[in-house]
């Protein structure tokens, strides 16, 4: 098939292309979008909404020269397929592939690889200030979702971008000139489709929405507007959003229909040439083209593949959490749940439909939730926060001097903990027990099983303490979760299995593993290992973890982590202050590095984070102990997998 996509190398090709020939393009990319998401997974109703948005970006931006920065940037899809990667796009989110985001090594068009929200306006201002201190003409173009403008950093970055309009003077070989004329060349696309990956929620997005009330069909636009007035006339009432973007000294444009391209890039051409900050409101819709998506932006924000649709019957942790809730919740009106924008993703909706109110979504606003889970707290109120592993570290510090230093009653459900696969490095959650288990007056905690979910969060809710429990993405292992919850002793692990020759000392999504490999050992090899959920990372069971090291002399912990600073490290240092004086340790976790995109078990596996892998690791344990390697050893000695 002759496809004008075929003929679109690099941005630049598509600038002698009629409007019809562009419209052509839009539908073939969106079917490409459509092919490749089907079979791999991904972004889809994102990237479907801004088709015509970045086909007008870059015509009339002249990327790489100009930068073109996309918030979050897993829309952008179609930006990969205008910029020399369209060969390589069935390639996406597979092992060695294309990523899901942009990247930096990928393309010199990928100015910042991001794949948390809310970044993007920093981002933006630092290079546009970096191409006025250089004396660069490019423009720089930042877009950014309405959903991200919930985060609190981008009315930081609002702030300080607007005050850098101003002119500038430059210091260069002790002689001062004026670099006013440069301006701030910074271009911002809100691209406002009502969502983030729920409907938004609070004021900001309910007043960027006014606009929303008319019809903005290309016939209904057109007979009101012309191309022009489309471009730049404001239509929304005074106060919003015009004057609120004045206040941080931006221009303003728009709204603009997103899916016009002639009157998109009307408007771009016209931002372009103001060379200062300048807000360009596109309406866009989210999942455009395909009318399942239009229809459910919401589940088709990032649907499976049609191989994992189905895979299993098991419940995720997140629901399993959730049920546990409305359960707890119903009985003790104390309970309340926080969420930063991710109902859907940790099941949230779940209580939030069981129990009305109990629920609140921020939106995508991390250190606020935690900050307003500590302010519930001190009223009575029992929070419980679920946020992903990587989004909870952008609120590091309300974990510390909001919630721990107080000693405040919140539940963190850590979503999404351990290697999450073909998202990749920005969302691969193997950095949490590291951190959290640093912080005083926190305990922390990971569950063998869905079951021991329940009885953990439990725990955690009557404890009085904050508690961090930390479970892994997808389906649970199907075991019953119909006994009564009970409270377990905070601090105490539970011996699964007796053995002589090795002690394995998994965590979390490890145990079940852990438990295979045993049966394995003992039946192939004759080697007899003890296993032990440790089940708590902060506070050890330091009796649990000595007593295997002193009935052994051989440990081997497992983690879905970093091995720098994670369960494995932590049991070292219990070691090296209580245990037995003669004692092999070898750590089993991920490497100091940021693991790239691919199936979620083989990245474990290429780490010895698999049956065999643990079989292998306990072999050569007891191997080099049995060989006298660390006869007459008079301290604890360690080795860590090979990387």
């Amino acid at each position: 098939m002759n496809r004008i996509l075929d003929r679109v190398h690099e941005p630049a090709d598509m600038r002698q292309l009629s409007h019809d020939e562009m419209a052509t393009l839009a539908e073939e990319i969106r079917a490409e979008i459509i092919d490749t998401v089907q079979a791999n997974g991904g972004h889809l109703a994102s990237n479907l909404g801004v088709v015509e948005l970045t086909l007008a970006l870059h015509r009339v931006f002249e990327s790489p020269h100009d930068r073109i920065i996309w918030d979050t940037s897993n829309q952008a899809y179609a930006h990969k397929l205008v910029t020399g990667r369209a060969d390589e796009f069935k390639t996406l989110r597979q092992p060695g592939g294309l990523s899901g985001f942009a990247a930096r090594e990928e393309s010199p068009h990928d100015v910042i690889g991001a794949g948390h929200a809310g970044t993007g306006v920093s981002a933006g201002a630092g290079v546009a200030l970096a191409t006025r201190v250089h004396g660069d003409d490019a423009s720089v173009v930042t877009v950014i979702g309405d959903g991200a403008f919930t985060s609190g950093v981008v009315f930081e970055a609002l702030n300080h971008a607007g005050d850098l309009g101003l002119p500038l003077v430059l210091i260069q070989n002790e002689h001062e000139r004026h670099a006013g004329d440069l301006g701030l060349p910074l271009v911002l696309i809100l691209n406002d489709n009502g969502l983030s990956i729920s409907p938004n929620v609070g004021a900001l997005g309910r007043n960027f929405g006014q606009g929303r009330r008319y019809d903005w069909s290309p016939s209904s636009v057109d007979s009101r507007f012309t191309p022009s007035q489309r471009a730049t006339a404001p239509t929304t009432p005074s106060g919003s959003p015009r004057d609120f973007f004045a206040a941080f000294g931006f221009a303003y444009q728009g709204p603009v229909d997103g899916h016009d391209l002639p009157a998109l890039e009307t408007a771009l051409q016209a931002a372009k040439a103001r060379r200062q900050p300048v807000v360009v409101h596109v309406f866009t819709q989210k999942g455009r083209g395909l009318p399942e998506a239009e229809g459910d932006p919401v589940t088709l924000h990032q649907p499976g593949t049609a191989q994992a649709v189905g895979a299993s019957a098991a419940p995720s942790y997140s629901k399993v959490l959730a049920r546990t809730l409305v359960e707890l919740a119903s009985d003790d009106p104390r309970i309340v749940a926080v969420s930063a924008a991710m109902l859907e993703g940790t099941a949230l909706a779940d209580l939030q439909e069981a129990l009305p109110g109990r629920v609140h979504d921020v939106g995508i606003a991390e250190s606020h939730a935690l900050a307003l889970a500590a302010g519930l707290a001190t009223q009575g109120l029992r929070p419980v926060v679920c946020i992903y592993s990587t989004f909870l570290q952008r609120a590091f510090d309300q974990i510390v001097h909001d919630i721990a230093i107080q000693q405040l009653p919140i539940v963190l459900g850590v979503d999404r903990a351990g290697v999450v696969g073909d998202d990749g490095r920005t969302h691969h959650g193997v950095l949490d027990l590291a951190y959290l288990r640093a912080i005083p007056n926190l305990v922390v905690a990971a569950p063998k099983d869905e079951n021991e979910l329940r009885h953990l969060l439990a725990t955690a809710i009557a404890s009085g303490r904050p508690f961090a429990i930390r479970y892994s993405r997808g389906a649970g292992h199907g075991v019953p979760c119909d006994e009564p919850l009970r409270h377990l002793p905070i601090g105490r692990g539970e011996l699964l299995r007796a053995g002589r020759d090795v002690a394995l000392l998994p965590i979390g999504w490890a145990v079940h593993p852990a438990l295979q490999a045993a049966e394995i050992l003992a039946a192939e090899h004759n080697i007899h290992a003890s296993v032990a959920n440790a089940r708590f990372v902060k506070p050890l069971d330091a009796s649990l973890i000595v007593q295997a090291a002193e009935q052994t002399g051989r440990v081997l912990t497992i983690e879905d982590h970093n091995r720098m600073g994670g369960f494995g490290s932590a049991v070292l240092e219990l070691l090296a202050d209580h245990g037995p004086r003669d004692v092999r340790v070898t750590r089993l976790g991920l490497p100091d590095r940021f693991l790239d995109h691919g199936p979620a078990d083989s990245l474990r596996a290429a780490h010895g984070l698999s049956v065999d892998g643990i079989v292998d690791a306990a072999r050569e344990l007891v191997d080099q102990r049995a060989s006298g390697e660390t006869a007459g050893t008079s301290s604890i000695e360690q080795r860590t997998a090979a990387p």
